[in-house]
């Protein structure tokens, strides 16, 4: 299946569609005049990739006071400090969070960007103590940590902001999400979500830590076990006890802008089940490839993990729309949408048209819900139930057979799907 339009084009939307959302004025957007000027103290727990992106932007922020930073690798600490002071800011760095909130009572918020496995016990911490937090996806490592999470930030007045960016920094995607919602490619009702296969890495033997690294405080809540260098400093994420592999990591993105233009935000499917292959020899306990299928009411969503053959001819991600009238593909690059019959889809949405809020950025948009207290457009429980979709397919293809689900309790209707959540899971002593 080919293009609908040319690659220039389909780049050429996207310019569009950023230039209208940033010339509009959206009403989630908007800040009172009193609150704007006012300057937030922030710090940011785990300052790796994600970790340094926060810190560059919040270093440079007008109405922003970077206060502190915290991870247990000594080379990233120092890291943080010489590109904070190249901003002229002295910006103290800690080996353990913990010592970070309990010595900067002003914080206001914390920017989490560590590992999968220390999501959940650094949100559940800074909450408590009274801390907004930003954090990575997944929102957790486990359901059962997500809904900790979206429990301990209702209870405690907290605003949190999952860091799916594309409900933000790239317009098109909120376009796209409104014309489903209008209905211009008719009902819905398949959608698929695909991306490459997880890596393939040889054995290496475990190993002393480096000098730097505090390897007791990065395993935290997760058993002990040795080093090695294959989990630190860039793949834990290919791991299943420190995270899920890429379903965990870009699925989510994935499966966030699926469940907004189905709205779907607040619930989960009702079966699950997967497939996948795990190659031999493998280091990595994630399978190189992965099928798994969403069951809901009205919609079937499918994720294709490194599966063959492309979805949409020339693109390596994304996520595509099946309509009765119509079909929409997307990716951080830029959209396409037609009819059913190849035409060109009518884009054009009026003025009773369904609209969804828009941000300038997403850490603009969490950093004005700090100010405002309103919701952000990616909040704890909307972040939750994006992440589970990841886990659901990871959990079904540890069974080993369809799982039925209630997106209710959240619980499985099988009791080897609840083995295989009992199974992932860190004890509660570790998650409070």
């Amino acid at each position: 299946m080919g293009y609908p339009c040319s690659r220039r084009q389909f780049f050429h939307r996207v310019s569009a569609v950023t230039a209208t959302a940033l010339l509009g004025k959206s009403a989630h957007a908007s800040v009172p005049s009193h609150r704007i000027s006012e300057c937030l103290n922030v710090a940011i727990i785990g300052v790796g990739a994600m970790g340094r992106a926060h810190l560059d932007y919040l270093s440079g922020h007008a109405g922003v006071h970077l206060s502190a930073v915290a991870d247990p690798d000594g080379q990233r600490r120092q890291s943080a400090r010489e590109c904070a002071a190249q901003r002229r800011l002295r910006v103290p760095a800690y080996a353990d969070y913990r010592e970070m909130l309990h010595e900067h009572h002003e914080l206001d918020a914390v920017f989490i960007a560590t590992p999968d496995h220390w999501h959940a016990r650094a949100a559940l911490d800074c909450m408590q103590a009274g801390k907004d937090v930003y954090g990575e996806k997944p929102l957790a490592r486990t359901i059962a940590e997500g809904r900790r999470i979206v429990e301990a930030a209702r209870r405690h007045g907290r605003i949190f902001q999952l860091g799916t960016q594309q409900r933000s920094d790239y317009p098109h995607f909120r376009h796209v999400c409104e014309l489903i919602r209008n209905g211009r490619i008719g009902e819905v009702r398949r959608v698929v979500c695909f991306f490459g296969p997880n890596p393939y890495a040889d054995a290496v033997p475990a190993e002393a830590p480096p000098d730097y690294l505090d390897w007791s405080r990065y395993l935290g809540p997760v058993p002990w076990r040795p080093y090695n260098r294959l989990v630190h400093p860039a793949n834990f994420r290919y791991f299943r006890a420190f995270a899920g592999g890429l379903i965990t990591d870009w699925g989510v993105h994935l499966f966030d802008i699926a469940q907004w233009a189905l709205e779907k935000d607040g619930t989960s499917p009702r079966r699950i089940e997967a497939e996948g292959e795990f190659a031999p020899g493998n280091a990595y306990d994630v399978p190189r490839r992965m099928r798994v299928q969403y069951d809901y009411d009205d919609v079937t969503l499918e994720w294709r993990q490194g599966m063959g053959g492309d979805v949409e001819a020339g693109q390596r991600y994304g996520t595509k729309f099946y309509g009765a009238e119509g079909e929409i593909f997307v990716n951080r690059a830029g959209y396409w949408a037609r009819c059913a019959d190849g035409r060109p889809l009518d884009e054009h949405l009026g003025a009773h048209a369904i609209r969804l809020d828009t941000a300038l950025n997403h850490r603009e948009d969490f950093l004005a819900s700090v100010r405002t207290r309103r919701a952000p457009l990616c909040g704890a429980e909307i972040g939750h139930r994006a992440s589970a979709l990841a886990h659901l397919g990871n959990l079904a293809l540890d069974a080993g057979m369809p799982l039925e689900y209630d997106p209710i309790r959240e619980a499985f209707l099988t009791d080897r799907g609840t083995r295989a959540a009992n199974r992932e899971g860190i004890p509660d002593s570790a998650c409070g």
